[in-house]
Formats: C-alpha cells, sequence, structure tokens
C-alpha cells in the first residue's frame, strides 16, 4: 500500500521526532483522514465496486449508493494516497488496491478495514490502559456482549489466514506419519481444512472461544471436510484437549495470553504432543529495539487484551521447560507476516 509522505523542513538545531511533520498537527490529521477515508470506502464497497472495471463518478456514486458530491471528495483524497487513479475521465482501482481490498485480488483484507471501524472506539480507551497497564474490558469481553464482534473479528483473521497460508504450507513439514491436528485458537478454521485438503491422512480438532466459531462449521460443510474436522468451543486453557497428536498449531494466539498462560499451554501441548509430533507457532517476535509496526502492535494488544509480543528468547524458555529440544526459527518474508517456530517433539 502506498503510504503517504508528509512534508519535512528540518529546522536549525531542532531536534525533532522521527516522522514529526513541520506543521504538528498534521501528524494527527493526517493519519486520521487516511484511516477514515479508507475505512469508509471498504464499509461504502467502493473498492469492490471498482473490481470489474473503472467507472465515472457518478457511476460508482450509483453502485454504492451514495451521493456523487460525496462519491467525488472521498475519490479525490484515494487518488491522492494511491488507492485510487484516473483512467480515461473514470476512477479505477490501482493495482495494489485491486489485490489487497477486492474479490478479484490476491487476498481480500476487507473485513479488516470493517474490523478497524468496530476496534476504532476501543483505542479512545487507550490513555486509560496505560495508567492502569491493562483495559477497562477485553477484546474477549466485548465479543460476549456484541455477538457480531466475535464474527467479524474471526473473519479478519481469515483474511489473514489465507495470506499466510501458503507459507505455512511451504514451511511445516508433515509426514505420513502425522495424522492427527490439534489447532489451537483456530478459529475461522482455514488452517486446519488447508491442511487436511493437502494431506488426506490428517484429522482436526479445532479449539476456540464460541464466539470465534459461529461460521467455522459452516465453512467446514463447504469445504466438505465436516468427517474430519470437529470442533471444540471453549477457552483453551480450561479445555480437555485429549492426547496422542501429532501436529499442534499454536497460530497467532500467544500474544493474546500472558508469560505464565503460555508456558502453561506450551507445557501442556509438550503432554499432549506424541512421540515425533510437531508444534508450530507462528507469532510476532519482539526484538530489541522494537520497530515502529512492532510498538504500535504492542500497543494494541495492551488496550484490548492487556498482554504483549514477547522474544523469541521467551519461547525457547518455554519450550525448554516443557521438555522440547528441537526448535527451529523461520522469520517469514515480507518480515510483517511474523515468524514461524517449529519444535519437534
Amino acid at each position: 500500500m502506498t503510504i503517504l509522505q508528509m512534508p519535512r523542513i528540518p529546522k536549525p538545531d531542532v531536534c525533532q521526532p522521527t516522522g514529526s511533520a513541520e506543521l504538528a498537527m498534521l501528524d494527527v490529521y493526517m493519519p486520521m483522514m487516511k484511516s477514515s477515508a479508507i475505512i469508509s470506502a471498504g464499509r461504502l464497497g467502493l473498492f469492490e465496486a471498482l473490481a470489474a472495471g473503472p467507472l465515472s463518478v457518478l457511476q460508482l456514486a450509483e453502485k454504492i449508493q451514495s451521493s456523487p458530491k460525496g462519491t467525488a471528495a472521498l475519490a479525490d483524497f484515494l487518488i491522492a494516497l494511491g488507492y485510487l487513479e484516473k483512467q480515461g475521465g473514470c476512477l479505477a482501482n490501482t493495482a495494489s488496491t485491486q489485490r489487497w481490498f477486492t474479490s478479484a485480488g490476491q487476498v481480500d483484507y476487507t473485513p479488516g478495514l470493517l474490523w478497524t471501524h468496530e476496534a476504532w472506539p476501543m483505542m479512545g480507551g487507550l490513555a486509560e490502559a496505560v495508567r492502569s497497564g491493562h483495559p477497562e474490558k477485553t477484546l474477549w469481553d466485548a465479543m460476549v456482549e456484541q455477538s457480531h464482534l466475535g464474527e467479524l473479528f474471526s473473519s479478519y483473521m481469515a483474511a489473514f489466514a489465507s495470506d499466510l497460508g501458503p507459507d505455512l504450507l511451504k514451511h511445516v513439514p508433515v509426514s505420513s506419519e502425522h495424522h492427527r491436528l490439534l489447532d489451537l485458537g483456530g478459529s475461522h478454521g482455514l488452517h486446519a481444512i488447508r491442511f487436511c485438503q493437502r494431506y488426506p491422512q490428517l484429522s482436526a480438532v479445532i479449539v476456540d472461544l464460541p464466539s470465534a466459531l459461529t461460521e467455522t462449521g459452516t465453512t467446514i460443510e463447504k469445504a466438505r471436510l465436516s468427517d474430519r474436522i470437529r470442533l471444540s468451543p471453549g477457552d483453551l486453557q480450561a479445555q480437555d484437549w485429549g492426547s496422542g497428536h501429532d501436529l499442534v498449531f499454536y497460530l497467532s494466539v500467544a500474544h493474546n495470553h500472558t508469560a505464565e498462560e503460555n508456558c502453561h499451554i506450551i507445557g501442556r501441548i509438550g503432554e499432549t504432543l506424541s512421540h515425533g509430533g510437531l508444534l508450530v507457532i507462528h507469532e510476532y517476535l519482539a526484538e530489541t529495539p522494537l520497530d515502529a509496526l512492532d510498538a504500535a502492535f504492542r500497543l494494541t494488544l495492551l488496550v484490548e487484551t492487556g498482554t504483549q509480543t514477547y522474544r523469541y528468547e521467551d519461547y525457547c524458555q518455554w519450550l525448554h521447560a516443557a521438555g522440547f529440544a528441537s526448535i527451529v526459527r523461520i522469520d517469514l518474508d515480507p518480515r510483517e507476516k511474523g515468524s514461524l517456530i517449529l519444535v519437534q517433539r
């Protein structure tokens, strides 16, 4: 995606924060407007409306059921941001927008835009979370009170899973001896589905909160895998997972738990994993120093769950305590996709 570059004119002998604009409030105003415009385009279905080809402002306004005046104003800003472009007097998606925010692209992250719209009010509690060190209400509590949040969050995670899926298939070495897959926090079910489709000897159990599994059964039925994948709704910390699993997924879940909880969960995985079994962890590892994206994610976790990201050394410590010895780290490309930790039993 195109990143808006703000003009910077440094003053002599004045130390400015990295990324600051000459007019300080532009650092607040412009990111707010950029996010608002992109999210609004997703909510209106504007990018999807242009997926089949360019449209005039009037045609686009009619298609998304919006005013021509408002559509033109939003389109002008999206053009300035690099999300839309003009083609023969009509509006069109740029290649990047078509790729990431339409059903015609590689991955449709529109659910991420819709989720961000819902998450925006939560970030209003950031100052309070900083004061207390934890959120007033966790994301999981909010999902219980507002049932649509769980479905929307799962859709967002499903979009990410579609993007991550090829990396997992490439790097996770499933053998003919692996038959039972345990997917902890598997939510949308796409990882279990993808691996069961690739490896016909596999069956799977997906453990996650009921609010995260509302559409998963339907997705499994559509994939015609209901006889091989079953759901186990509940808190993965309290659930009885059974034993004798050959493959365990702990994908993008550890950052939602405390260090003590992760140590306990990994210990339990060690107990349930069969000899020769494989544990696959996907995470965003905390590096020193943190870059802007890592630091932003940690702030998000503070206000949503009260947890954080962890260092690779932390995972190694928990894994060694659970009796694991063979540990391999794989940093994905691009780096923003996170890292895999493969652990053989």
